[in-house]
């Protein structure tokens, strides 16, 4: 039976703001932090619980008893007035996470309101500065090893740098992993840990060529990102975690700002809502497809795919350092296309085929379920209807040189 209060807090759940949750933007919230007066979804309110109750009270809407000046509290509040006072300086480059967003993503950005108030306080906000340097665990190009690598970002040279950092005694992991990460020289009773750097960096990325992403599920580990840039006219990639959820989240974080700000010193006029869209994204869509060449004769081979904004890439295998082959995905009005085929291909996996038509050639790519097929179309049906940017442009010109002018592995290969 359903109590007096609990049926305030329904008729609360119809104003405009609090239908959705607080922290994420999902649908039909039912649970409540009642000392901060918001409505949240089940996995913010885990989230919250975590962050201890001294700092956000969670109660269920429905299961849990209500005390009057409780309801009075949520009443007094509300997600719109609390959004107006806990993300009053957000800053443009921040991302906002949405119901589907890694955990990190969703995590940190609670903490920083209510925990850390960062909103509330710019000053707080140690990502704005163009600066950053710190260690990260970096995978090594031929192997799965993750060995402790200096991280400097520097906006003004445009450039992300990594370097050799080494311990005295062993490799640093967890709780040395942070501690490398405020200082440079620890004492712990008779042991003594001293970072060693090389003096010439051992990577140089440009930043405003440089594309990060969260990948907990493909690296295995909750805080860790992908780095993604062009190098010689092929793509790389590098994977890095950090024991701390704040510092991969501040890393993060860091680069956008830093590539939002080199975006309005190179448009100048550019609104900043537009330069807001060219920061880092997600990738649009990964998984196994199956890909084999243009003739009959030609073997269908299991490749990891990814598609980044316009660039579709495969792969031996989720974490290569670089892909087998890169694909341009121009517009549709300049011979970009995609056909469906509905006729069996020959291979018993690659069950549901499609064909993605380039003025260079035909890709003959194929997806295990009808599903994941109608996934790829879409994103890529999106790819192709959407305008190129100059920095597209860019893209495509590279790739095209590296295709015409090198003698090594082709970005169209047919492996």
């Amino acid at each position: 039976m359903v109590d007096h209060n609990q049926k305030l807090l329904q008729e609360l759940l119809k104003k405009p703001g609090n239908n959705v949750c607080a922290d994420c933007g999902s649908q039909g919230p039912d649970w409540a932090s009642y000392n901060l007066g918001i409505f949240i979804c089940m996995r913010c309110a885990s989230i919250h619980r975590g962050m201890g109750a001294h700092i956000s009270k969670v109660k269920h809407l429905d299961l849990d008893r209500w005390e009057d000046s409780q309801v009075q509290r949520m009443k007094e509040v509300g997600n719109v007035a609390a959004k107006n006072k806990y993300e009053e300086r957000v800053p443009p480059c921040y991302r906002r996470p949405t119901k589907n967003d890694p955990q990190v993503l969703i995590e940190q950005w609670i903490r920083a309101k209510y925990e850390r108030e960062e909103f509330c306080h710019p000053e707080r906000q140690s990502y704005l500065s163009g600066t950053m340097v710190g260690f990260l665990m970096k995978r090594g190009k031929e192997d799965s090893r993750y060995q402790l690598r200096k991280f400097v970002l520097n906006e003004n040279e445009d450039t992300l740098k990594y370097q050799h950092a080494s311990d005295g005694c062993s490799r640093a992991s967890g709780c040395l992993g942070r501690i490398f990460d405020h200082l440079r020289l620890k004492n712990l009773g008779r042991l003594r840990y001293h970072v060693k750097e090389n003096k010439e960096p051992k990577g140089v990325l440009k930043l405003s060529e440089l594309n990060v992403s969260f990948a907990p599920s493909k690296i295995g580990h909750m805080n860790s990102m992908q780095l993604t840039f062009l190098k010689d006219g092929s793509t790389r990639h590098i994977y890095v975690y950090h024991e701390d959820p704040e510092v991969i989240n501040c890393w993060y974080t860091a680069i956008r700002c830093a590539k939002l700000h080199l975006l309005q010193v190179a448009f100048p006029s550019t609104p900043q809502s537009d330069l807001i869209l060219r920061l880092p994204k997600d990738f649009a869509r990964e998984g196994w497809l199956w890909k084999t060449g243009p003739r009959p004769s030609d073997v269908h081979r299991r490749r990891w795919f990814t598609l980044d904004t316009r660039k579709l890439m495969y792969h031996d295998e989720p974490l290569d350092a670089y892909p087998k082959g890169e694909i341009f995905i121009g517009h549709e009005s300049n011979g970009y296309q995609i056909k469906v085929s509905n006729t069996g291909n020959g291979c018993k996996e690659a069950r549901f085929p499609f064909h993605l038509v380039t003025p260079e050639r035909t890709f003959c790519l194929a997806a295990t379920t009808h599903e994941d097929r109608a996934g790829w179309l879409a994103v890529i049906q999106q790819a192709l209807k959407r305008p190129l940017t100059p920095q597209d442009s860019t893209i495509e010109a590279t790739l095209v040189r590296k295709r015409t002018t090198s003698n090594s592995i082709s970005i169209f290969s047919g492996r």
